[in-house]
Protein backbone atom coordinates (compact mmCIF):
# COMPACT_ATOMS: atom_id res chain seq x y z
CA UNK A 1 0.00 0.00 0.00
CA UNK A 2 3.16 2.03 0.91
CA UNK A 3 3.91 1.70 -2.54
CA UNK A 4 0.83 2.93 -4.54
CA UNK A 5 0.86 5.81 -2.04
CA UNK A 6 4.58 7.12 -3.16
CA UNK A 7 3.03 6.60 -6.72
CA UNK A 8 0.05 8.74 -5.96
CA UNK A 9 2.39 11.61 -4.68
CA UNK A 10 4.83 11.44 -7.25
CA UNK A 11 2.29 11.86 -9.59
CA UNK A 12 0.54 14.44 -7.56
CA UNK A 13 4.07 16.70 -7.40
CA UNK A 14 4.36 16.32 -11.25
CA UNK A 15 0.33 18.08 -11.33
CA UNK A 16 1.58 20.62 -9.07
CA UNK A 17 4.71 21.35 -11.26
CA UNK A 18 2.82 21.31 -14.71
CA UNK A 19 0.48 23.84 -13.28
CA UNK A 20 3.44 26.13 -12.55
CA UNK A 21 5.19 26.14 -15.60
CA UNK A 22 4.21 27.56 -18.70
CA UNK A 23 1.72 26.20 -21.15
CA UNK A 24 -0.75 27.41 -23.59
CA UNK A 25 -4.17 28.26 -21.81
CA UNK A 26 -6.24 25.55 -20.48
CA UNK A 27 -3.80 23.04 -22.27
CA UNK A 28 -1.44 23.02 -18.44
CA UNK A 29 -4.78 22.61 -16.69
CA UNK A 30 -5.85 19.84 -18.92
CA UNK A 31 -2.68 17.78 -18.70
CA UNK A 32 -2.62 18.43 -14.61
CA UNK A 33 -5.48 16.94 -14.51
CA UNK A 34 -5.11 13.59 -16.07
CA UNK A 35 -1.90 13.71 -13.43
CA UNK A 36 -3.94 14.56 -10.58
CA UNK A 37 -6.61 11.92 -11.81
CA UNK A 38 -3.67 9.12 -11.68
CA UNK A 39 -2.44 10.36 -8.18
CA UNK A 40 -6.13 9.96 -7.00
CA UNK A 41 -6.42 6.63 -8.17
CA UNK A 42 -3.42 5.02 -6.76
CA UNK A 43 -4.15 7.36 -3.13
CA UNK A 44 -7.73 4.79 -3.63
CA UNK A 45 -5.35 1.79 -3.89
CA UNK A 46 -3.27 2.63 -0.84
CA UNK A 47 -6.44 3.32 0.65
CA UNK A 48 -5.25 6.50 1.65
CA UNK A 49 -8.83 8.27 1.39
CA UNK A 50 -8.21 11.92 2.61
CA UNK A 51 -4.96 11.99 0.20
CA UNK A 52 -7.27 10.99 -2.56
CA UNK A 53 -10.02 13.53 -1.54
CA UNK A 54 -8.29 16.23 -1.72
CA UNK A 55 -6.40 15.61 -5.48
CA UNK A 56 -9.99 14.78 -6.56
CA UNK A 57 -10.90 18.41 -4.99
CA UNK A 58 -7.44 19.90 -6.81
CA UNK A 59 -9.34 17.22 -10.22
CA UNK A 60 -12.47 19.64 -9.51
CA UNK A 61 -10.53 22.61 -9.82
CA UNK A 62 -8.71 22.03 -12.58
CA UNK A 63 -11.69 21.29 -14.77
CA UNK A 64 -13.26 24.42 -13.68
CA UNK A 65 -10.70 26.40 -14.83
CA UNK A 66 -11.27 25.03 -18.47
CA UNK A 67 -15.17 25.32 -18.21
CA UNK A 68 -15.50 21.72 -18.01
CA UNK A 69 -18.47 21.90 -15.45
CA UNK A 70 -19.95 17.98 -15.94
CA UNK A 71 -16.14 16.82 -14.99
CA UNK A 72 -15.49 19.08 -11.86
CA UNK A 73 -19.00 18.34 -10.36
CA UNK A 74 -17.70 14.44 -10.87
CA UNK A 75 -14.49 15.21 -9.34
CA UNK A 76 -16.30 16.84 -6.66
CA UNK A 77 -18.53 13.84 -6.41
CA UNK A 78 -15.34 11.17 -6.50
CA UNK A 79 -14.05 13.86 -3.54
CA UNK A 80 -17.01 13.26 -1.34
CA UNK A 81 -17.10 9.54 -1.68
CA UNK A 82 -13.20 9.44 -0.57
CA UNK A 83 -13.85 11.59 1.95
CA UNK A 84 -17.01 9.28 3.16
CA UNK A 85 -14.98 6.75 4.45
CA UNK A 86 -12.71 9.42 6.41
CA UNK A 87 -15.01 12.80 7.36
CA UNK A 88 -18.76 12.94 7.24
CA UNK A 89 -18.24 16.55 7.24
CA UNK A 90 -16.01 16.73 4.40
CA UNK A 91 -17.52 14.53 2.21
CA UNK A 92 -20.87 16.57 2.60
CA UNK A 93 -19.24 19.92 1.57
CA UNK A 94 -17.64 18.11 -1.56
CA UNK A 95 -21.35 16.31 -2.65
CA UNK A 96 -22.84 19.84 -2.06
CA UNK A 97 -20.57 21.23 -4.27
CA UNK A 98 -21.18 18.38 -7.00
CA UNK A 99 -24.85 19.04 -6.95
CA UNK A 100 -24.59 22.65 -7.39
CA UNK A 101 -22.94 22.30 -10.45
CA UNK A 102 -25.15 19.15 -11.68
CA UNK A 103 -27.89 22.04 -11.05
CA UNK A 104 -25.98 24.37 -12.51
CA UNK A 105 -25.69 22.36 -16.08
CA UNK A 106 -29.60 21.10 -15.88
CA UNK A 107 -28.62 17.34 -15.09
CA UNK A 108 -31.67 17.06 -12.37
CA UNK A 109 -31.57 13.33 -12.64
CA UNK A 110 -28.06 13.18 -10.99
CA UNK A 111 -28.60 16.66 -8.58
CA UNK A 112 -31.26 14.30 -7.34
CA UNK A 113 -29.45 11.60 -7.06
CA UNK A 114 -26.89 13.46 -4.97
CA UNK A 115 -29.51 15.17 -3.20
CA UNK A 116 -30.90 11.91 -1.81
CA UNK A 117 -27.24 11.11 -0.62
CA UNK A 118 -26.62 13.98 1.64
CA UNK A 119 -30.01 13.75 3.08
CA UNK A 120 -28.53 9.96 3.63
CA UNK A 121 -25.35 10.87 5.38
CA UNK A 122 -27.10 13.75 7.55
CA UNK A 123 -29.92 11.34 8.55
CA UNK A 124 -26.45 9.03 9.94
CA UNK A 125 -25.57 11.79 11.77
CA UNK A 126 -29.04 12.41 13.37
CA UNK A 127 -29.33 15.96 11.76
CA UNK A 128 -33.07 14.80 10.81
CA UNK A 129 -34.14 18.83 9.87
CA UNK A 130 -31.61 18.56 7.87
CA UNK A 131 -32.28 15.20 6.02
CA UNK A 132 -35.41 16.39 5.64
CA UNK A 133 -34.60 19.74 3.56
CA UNK A 134 -32.66 17.28 1.27
CA UNK A 135 -35.09 14.44 0.56
CA UNK A 136 -37.63 17.40 -0.01
CA UNK A 137 -35.46 19.07 -2.64
CA UNK A 138 -34.89 15.16 -3.93
CA UNK A 139 -38.36 15.02 -4.18
CA UNK A 140 -39.16 17.89 -6.37
CA UNK A 141 -36.00 17.13 -8.31
CA UNK A 142 -37.58 13.27 -9.35
CA UNK A 143 -41.18 14.80 -9.78
CA UNK A 144 -39.53 16.92 -12.49
CA UNK A 145 -38.52 14.00 -14.13
CA UNK A 146 -41.44 12.24 -13.37
CA UNK A 147 -39.81 9.00 -11.35
CA UNK A 148 -42.60 9.05 -9.11
CA UNK A 149 -41.53 5.86 -7.10
CA UNK A 150 -38.26 7.63 -6.21
CA UNK A 151 -40.16 10.94 -5.28
CA UNK A 152 -42.35 9.03 -3.00
CA UNK A 153 -39.23 6.93 -1.20
CA UNK A 154 -37.79 10.90 -0.17
CA UNK A 155 -41.70 11.62 1.10
CA UNK A 156 -41.68 8.68 3.25
CA UNK A 157 -38.59 9.07 4.48
CA UNK A 158 -39.60 12.93 5.16
CA UNK A 159 -43.09 11.61 7.12
CA UNK A 160 -41.12 9.36 9.21
CA UNK A 161 -38.81 12.08 10.15
CA UNK A 162 -41.47 14.80 10.41
CA UNK A 163 -43.40 12.47 13.10
CA UNK A 164 -40.38 12.10 15.28
CA UNK A 165 -40.24 16.02 15.16
CA UNK A 166 -43.40 15.86 16.05
CA UNK A 167 -44.87 17.79 13.06
CA UNK A 168 -47.99 15.04 12.65
CA UNK A 169 -49.95 17.08 10.38
CA UNK A 170 -47.06 17.01 7.75
CA UNK A 171 -46.72 13.46 8.12
CA UNK A 172 -50.38 13.08 8.13
CA UNK A 173 -50.56 14.40 4.72
CA UNK A 174 -47.79 12.33 3.52
CA UNK A 175 -49.16 8.93 4.28
CA UNK A 176 -52.56 9.68 3.07
CA UNK A 177 -51.60 10.96 -0.28
CA UNK A 178 -48.91 7.74 -1.05
CA UNK A 179 -51.59 5.55 0.16
CA UNK A 180 -54.53 6.95 -2.34
CA UNK A 181 -51.64 6.81 -4.65
CA UNK A 182 -50.77 3.41 -4.70
CA UNK A 183 -54.71 2.07 -4.87
CA UNK A 184 -54.62 3.36 -8.13
CA UNK A 185 -51.69 0.89 -8.48
CA UNK A 186 -52.13 -2.74 -8.53
CA UNK A 187 -48.43 -3.44 -7.77
CA UNK A 188 -48.68 -0.88 -4.54
CA UNK A 189 -51.83 -1.67 -3.46
CA UNK A 190 -50.75 -4.14 -0.50
CA UNK A 191 -49.05 -1.11 0.58
CA UNK A 192 -52.28 1.01 1.13
CA UNK A 193 -52.93 -0.43 5.02
CA UNK A 194 -49.31 0.29 5.89
CA UNK A 195 -49.49 3.73 4.63
CA UNK A 196 -52.92 4.26 6.70
CA UNK A 197 -51.70 2.39 10.11
CA UNK A 198 -48.97 5.07 10.13
CA UNK A 199 -51.28 8.20 9.34
CA UNK A 200 -53.24 6.68 11.92
CA UNK A 201 -50.89 6.78 14.56
CA UNK A 202 -49.55 10.09 13.59
CA UNK A 203 -53.13 11.31 14.27
CA UNK A 204 -53.41 9.23 17.67
CA UNK A 205 -50.31 11.37 18.53
CA UNK A 206 -52.69 14.83 18.14
CA UNK A 207 -54.37 13.67 20.62
CA UNK A 208 -57.81 14.73 19.19
CA UNK A 209 -60.44 11.76 19.58
CA UNK A 210 -63.14 13.06 17.00
CA UNK A 211 -59.66 14.14 14.12
CA UNK A 212 -59.42 10.38 14.95
CA UNK A 213 -62.51 9.16 13.97
CA UNK A 214 -63.45 11.09 11.25
CA UNK A 215 -59.79 9.90 9.52
CA UNK A 216 -60.77 6.78 10.11
CA UNK A 217 -63.85 6.92 8.43
CA UNK A 218 -62.15 8.58 5.96
CA UNK A 219 -59.97 5.80 5.39
CA UNK A 220 -63.01 3.54 5.10
CA UNK A 221 -64.00 5.89 2.33
CA UNK A 222 -60.82 6.01 0.55
CA UNK A 223 -60.44 2.05 0.74
CA UNK A 224 -63.89 0.05 1.95
CA UNK A 225 -61.26 -3.11 2.08
CA UNK A 226 -59.43 -1.48 5.18
CA UNK A 227 -62.48 -2.41 7.10
CA UNK A 228 -61.49 -5.53 7.38
CA UNK A 229 -57.80 -5.32 8.30
CA UNK A 230 -55.96 -5.84 11.51
CA UNK A 231 -54.35 -2.19 11.18
CA UNK A 232 -57.88 -0.68 10.90
CA UNK A 233 -58.92 -2.57 13.89
CA UNK A 234 -55.64 -1.66 15.84
CA UNK A 235 -56.81 2.45 15.45
CA UNK A 236 -60.03 1.50 16.21
CA UNK A 237 -58.98 0.42 19.25
CA UNK A 238 -56.27 2.72 20.57
CA UNK A 239 -58.92 5.53 19.27
CA UNK A 240 -62.21 3.91 21.49
CA UNK A 241 -58.93 3.79 24.52
CA UNK A 242 -57.71 6.72 24.10
CA UNK A 243 -61.65 8.23 24.29
CA UNK A 244 -62.28 5.94 27.08
CA UNK A 245 -58.42 7.28 28.80
CA UNK A 246 -58.29 3.45 29.50
CA UNK A 247 -54.32 2.90 29.57
CA UNK A 248 -54.93 -0.83 29.99
CA UNK A 249 -57.38 -1.41 27.05
CA UNK A 250 -54.67 0.94 25.23
CA UNK A 251 -51.61 -1.71 25.96
CA UNK A 252 -53.77 -4.83 25.46
CA UNK A 253 -54.73 -3.45 21.64
CA UNK A 254 -51.35 -3.11 20.74
CA UNK A 255 -50.17 -6.26 22.01
CA UNK A 256 -52.58 -8.47 20.56
CA UNK A 257 -51.48 -6.43 17.05
CA UNK A 258 -47.71 -7.09 17.97
CA UNK A 259 -48.48 -10.68 18.43
CA UNK A 260 -49.21 -11.39 14.82
CA UNK A 261 -47.37 -8.40 13.45
CA UNK A 262 -44.62 -7.73 14.64
CA UNK A 263 -44.47 -3.51 15.12
CA UNK A 264 -41.17 -1.80 14.01
CA UNK A 265 -39.36 0.62 16.34
CA UNK A 266 -40.89 4.23 14.30
CA UNK A 267 -44.36 2.97 15.84
CA UNK A 268 -43.76 1.75 18.89
CA UNK A 269 -41.98 5.23 20.16
CA UNK A 270 -44.82 7.13 18.57
CA UNK A 271 -47.34 4.92 19.92
CA UNK A 272 -45.36 5.17 23.50
CA UNK A 273 -45.61 8.80 23.02
CA UNK A 274 -49.51 8.61 22.93
CA UNK A 275 -49.38 5.89 26.29
CA UNK A 276 -47.42 8.50 28.44
CA UNK A 277 -50.12 10.94 27.38
CA UNK A 278 -52.86 8.72 28.56
CA UNK A 279 -51.07 7.53 31.79
CA UNK A 280 -50.62 10.80 32.47
CA UNK A 281 -54.18 11.98 31.90
CA UNK A 282 -54.83 8.78 34.14
CA UNK A 283 -52.81 9.99 37.16
CA UNK A 284 -54.58 13.58 37.49
CA UNK A 285 -57.97 11.57 36.84
CA UNK A 286 -56.63 10.05 40.69
CA UNK A 287 -55.07 12.52 41.87
CA UNK A 288 -58.92 14.30 41.66
CA UNK A 289 -60.57 11.48 43.22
Amino acid sequence: MSDQIAKGEDFEKQAEKKLKGWGIFGSKHEDAADLYEKAANFYKLGKSWDQAGAVYVKLAECFLKVDSKHEAANAFADAGHCYKKTNSAECISRLEQALELFMEIGRLGMSARYCKEIAELYEQEQNLEKAMTYYDKAVDLYQGEEVNSSANQCRLKIAQYAAELEQYQKAIEIYEDIANQALNNNLLKYGVRGHLLNAGICQLCKGDVVAITNALEKYQDMDPTFTNTREYRLLADLAASLDEEDVEKFTDAIKEFDSMTKLDAWKTTLLLRVKEVLKAKEMEEDDLT
